[in-house]
């Protein structure tokens, strides 16, 4: 059942995304989950404790919260499952915890705004979507970092979730989306977070491991795909590059694109006023990144989610088959 579920949700999330007006009326699961994690971190966060307390009461905090969310997931799931096509319910609900639809609209949005109302505009999009200070980007470095924003979040917001649900049901999604959510909100090496997000930073580089590295082998497939693509190119910066980014993670997607896309990303960028030192991925840091760029990237990662959806599918009739 998984496995259809996650091709359901994949179909269903692509068709029509989550509409904003119901996110006015009731908000979203990672709103929700946000707003969770927001009151444990002030409740136990206090950064006139010792770094090992404050790193035990976030262990503690990031177990409440994954039993909080999962406790609720899989009460949803089964009363749901009992309803007339349950399903199709279910796969209607866990589409909410999959971000195809809004990555790629968001992304476009730069492009539109570079285009429209030059690099200002531009800017102000990609502060949308990246955490490093837009004012300290030219017109290249916020489409490289549209770029990137949409390879790691494909894997986070797209392929991730989707395996877990395939794996676990929504239960599993929304299990990782409580992990991913906590990393972005409390997973940071700071001062105030070094310690009590580091349960939620370790675990979400651990279930992320599977997701990015298939992701990688999705964008390789697409770009044998998509016209003017490269996929040996591809193929060459992640064996090369992928491993040496910062994250354990980030590096997989981003050396793929790069590779694909003939860009250099990545590299050296400001995040909240300090330099990040990091890795190239890619070969093409000499040529500028442009707006028609992040144009080709869309198109590269919308059949790596048409790869996705087929692969989900196959698996799922494959299991039915078999069993």
């Amino acid at each position: 059942m998984a496995l259809s579920l996650a091709f359901l949700a994949l179909v269903i999330e692509r068709l029509l995304g989550y509409p904003q007006w119901l996110v006015d009326r009731i908000g979203h699961p990672v709103i929700w989950i946000g707003r969770l994690i927001g009151a444990l971190e002030t409740r136990f966060n206090r950064l006139d404790q010792s770094f090992a307390r404050r790193k035990a009461l976030g262990v503690a905090t990031f177990i409440v919260l994954l039993t909080v969310t999962g406790t609720a997931a899989i009460v949803i799931e089964s009363a749901l499952l009992w309803l007339p096509l349950g399903i199709l319910v279910v796969a209607l609900v866990s589409s909410s915890l999959l971000a195809q639809k809004s990555l790629e609209d968001h992304v476009r949005a730069v492009a539109d705004a570079l285009e429209s109302g030059g690099l200002v505009a531009g800017r102000k999009a990609v502060s949308m979507i990246v955490g490093r200070d837009p004012d300290q980007l030219d017109e290249a470095g916020v489409c490289r970092a549209a770029i990137e924003s949409l390879a790691e979040n494909f894997s986070d917001g797209i392929t991730a979730p989707a395996v877990w649900l395939g794996l676990l049901g929504l239960p599993g999604a929304a299990l990782y989306k409580a992990t991913n959510t906590a990393d972005s909100m409390i997973g940071h090496r700071n001062a105030r977070y070094g310690a009590y997000g580091w349960a939620a930073a370790r675990f979400d580089d651990l279930v992320n491991l599977p997701a990015s590295r298939l992701t990688a082998l999705l964008f390789i497939a697409a770009a044998a795909m998509t016209p003017g693509a490269a996929p040996r190119a591809a193929w060459q910066a992640v064996r090369r590059d992928a491993g040496k980014h910062k994250s354990p993670n980030a590096g997989w997607p981003e050396a793929a694109m790069a590779g694909a896309l003939g860009l250099g990303l990545a590299g050296p960028r400001v995040y909240g006023g300090v330099l990040v030192d990091d890795h190239v991925m890619g070969e093409g840091g000499r040529r500028e990144a442009t707006a028609i760029d992040i144009r080709r990237a869309l198109a590269l990662s919308r059949t790596a989610d048409q790869l996705l959806i087929i692969l989900f599918g196959l698996l799922a009739v494959g299991f039915i088959v078999l069993v």
